[in-house]
Order: structure tokens, then sequence, then C-alpha cells
């Protein structure tokens, strides 16, 4: 049996959930075999996920399931994401397979910043770390003192982290002068979409290459995905679980190359297995083969998510784009904030940008935005470092209407 057909019939079995949702959809699970079947199961939400807390979409006796993982909930009610003892076998195994491609060793040691807890980030790369053979370093979040003096003591060579945090920690380590007493080769950062200036920002700062790591607790965690050596996108683990990439307002399939929201299919995971589950994350398949030599898929790297859009003087935005054009000029940090509010019944569409040249590329800047997203923001720039940052994901877009 496939790995779909499997997935299907395990789901309709073992949650009433999902045997509802295919009753109502009028399929039955022993049509559902191969990725071009996937297309006759309807979508599956957080939203639903949200509603059927906290097991309703458990698949296993609740006797083995041996741990529970939730989201944060800073939208609203956590979404819980379950285990068996198999579950966490196959994701630190993916997690190392990620590592591996990060060209991590077991000669390594590698500084742990995500949070532990319900949250999945801190627990999987300290799994995937002990997986690989590697020395974990657990410091957690915040407290830039011991994130150093651990850098220092302990010579930590592959630092774990949000990329905001990543940042942080590269700007902290500049103006410390502490760079050069650093024996960091590697970053691994993920957890919020981030750009290229982002990326050539940090690995300046701290000498190092970094790797985009993809996952979200519904998917077991981070670790399901990673760019390679190449940088030409991210690595997924299709042994694992299956990808499509669909058109966001119609659900329609979208041909491998188009943008869209990644929808993803498990193939093994048996406590909470997900069917055709909207990620809301925007990418597209990429077709052809990597440079690297793997044999293993990839999507591009995540340009956005489908619900992070806002309006503006009724035209639709995403951060994305915003961050797209910043990139293209000189002299301007990665950090940015929108800001968005009103004003004598007029919308203002502020961007505030760190930047350490003069005002005369913030008309340039204004008007490189009108012509990409189609209207013309007001332009702050305010000195590098001005902006906030954070341990956590970075809070893009301040709403004030």
């Amino acid at each position: 049996m496939s790995g779909i057909a499997w997935t299907v019939q395990h789901a309709y079995e073992g949650s009433e959930f999902f045997r509802l949702k295919m009753e109502t959809a009028g399929i039955e699970p022993r049509q559902v075999h191969t990725v071009e079947d996937l297309a006759r199961l309807p979508l599956t939400t957080k939203e639903e996920l949200r509603d059927a807390y906290p097991f309703g979409w458990t698949c296993v006796p609740l006797p083995d399931v041996v741990r529970v993982h939730a989201s944060s909930g800073t939208t609203g009610r956590r979404i819980v994401a379950t285990y068996t003892a198999q579950d966490l076998a196959d994701w630190a195994d993916m997690f190392a397979r990620c590592f591996e491609y990060a060209g991590v060793t077991r000669a390594d040691r590698v500084q742990i910043t995500p949070g532990y807890g319900l949250w999945t980030a801190g627990i999987g790369f300290q799994a995937g770390a002990e997986k690989v053979g590697a020395m974990a370093v657990p410091t957690g979040p915040g407290n830039l003192d011991l994130q150093f003096e651990t850098l220092l003591d302990l010579q930590s060579t592959v630092l774990c982290a949000t990329s905001s945090f990543g940042l942080l920690i590269a700007e902290e380590a500049h103006r410390r002068g502490l760079t050069e007493r650093l024996s960091l080769r590697v970053g691994v950062l993920g957890s919020e979409r981030w750009g290229t200036a982002m990326r050539r920002r940090i690995e300046a700062l701290l000498g190092i290459e970094t790797f985009d790591i993809y996952g979200f607790t519904e998917l077991y965690g981070p670790g399901t995905g990673i760019d390679c050596r190449a940088h030409e996108g991210i690595h997924y683990w299709d042994d694992y679980y299956v990808v499509e990439v669909i058109d966001p307002g119609t659900g329609a399939v979208l041909p491998p190359g188009e943008e869209g929201e990644l929808v993803v299919t498990t193939l093994r995971k048996q406590a909470q297995p997900l069917l055709r589950y909207r990620t809301r994350d925007l990418s597209r398949l990429l077709t052809d083969p990597c440079t690297c030599g793997s044999p293993y898929p990839r999507i591009a790297r995540i340009t956005g998510r489908s619900d992070d859009m806002f309006k503006v003087r009724g035209v639709a935005v995403y951060p994305a784009q915003i961050d797209v054009v910043l990139s293209g000029f000189e002299g301007l940090s990665s950090e940015y904030q929108v800001v968005l509010t009103r004003e004598g019944g007029r919308e203002r569409f502020l961007v505030r940008v760190e930047s350490d040249g003069g005002a005369g590329v913030r008309e340039r800047i204004a008007e490189e935005l009108r012509l990409r997203i189609g209207v013309r923001p007001d332009v702050e720039l305010v000195p590098v470092g001005e902006l906030p940052r954070t341990e956590r994901k970075t809070r893009r877009v301040i709403d004030q209407r």
C-alpha cells in the first residue's frame, strides 16, 4: 500500500473529523492512491484543526500518544499536535538530514536558541543534533549575555535560531567586538520568512554560511526541509510528505513553477496525519535538478503567507513585495516596519526603513514601491538598529486603522 493510500485509510478509520470530511465530500478512501488522486480530497485548514481542539485529528488511541506540542496561540486558540514514538523518531531522522545538508557533523557544537516547552522548535533542533551525533548546547531563547558566554566558552560552531534572533546576535556580536573570537561557521535559521537582505547581513556580520530550515507545528515541526550548500531552493523530504501548490483563491492545483499556496499530505505520520493541509505558505515547485545532486525535490524559499496580505487604499499588498524592493537598495539594513493608520478619513501607509545612507534615497524607495505594489507609501529612514529586535518572529506590519 502506498503512503498516500495508507494515510487516507488511517485518517478515515482513526478520526471522526476525517471520516465526516470524506463522507461529506463523497470520497471513498480506497479511491485515493496517488498524488494525482489527492485532488479528489477536500482541503483542510488550521481553523478546522483549531475547532477540533485538542484531539479531534488524532488517529491513534491516546495511550499511544507519547508527546504533544502546540502553536503559540497568538491568533486564537492553540492548535495541538500529537506524536507517537515512531513519529518522534521520524522527525529526528528528518531533522538530522537537515543538519547533514548544512554540513553539520558529530564534530560540531550546536547552540540551540529556539524556545522549549509546547513550541516544537527547541526540542526538535536538539533531537536532530543528537541524531547527527553533534554536541547539543540548549541555551534557549533570549539572554544575550548567556548566549555570548556560551558561544565563547564552549566555542559553539553552529547557531540555531529564528532569523530575527540570528540577526540580533549578529549585530550584538559586531557591537561588542566579539566576532573574531567566535568559532561559528554555520547558522541554521528559520521559523519565519526572511529575505536575501537579512541573510546577507547575518552572514557578513558573523562570517558564517546560513541555511533556511522549513517546518511548522502541524507537520512535525521544523526540520522537514532545508536549503543546501547550493542555496537554490529548499529541499523537502518527499519520503515523509507530499507537496501540492494551489491557487489560494480557488483551490485549484497549479503546475510546477507557478507560485501559490503549499498544501501538504503526510505519508507516515501516525498520531496526527495531514490530508491536503493548507499551510498558507507561498512558494512554487522547482523542477530543475539541484546542482548539489540531491535526489530530493525542492520548493522555492517561502516568499510570504497567503494570510499576511493587507489592503491599503484598495490595493492588496504582501510584505514580501516590500522586502524584495528594499533588498535592491544599497545602504539599507534588512529591517523595515509597515505602519498603517487612518488620518482624517484617509489611510496612511508608512514604511520605516533602517538606513545608513542619506535622505536622497527615500524618494527613490517610495517610487520603486509604487511601481512594484501599485500604491505609494510614505518612507521614513531611521538609523540601523532602531527598529525592534526579538528572539521570536519579527512583527513587520502594525495596523492601527
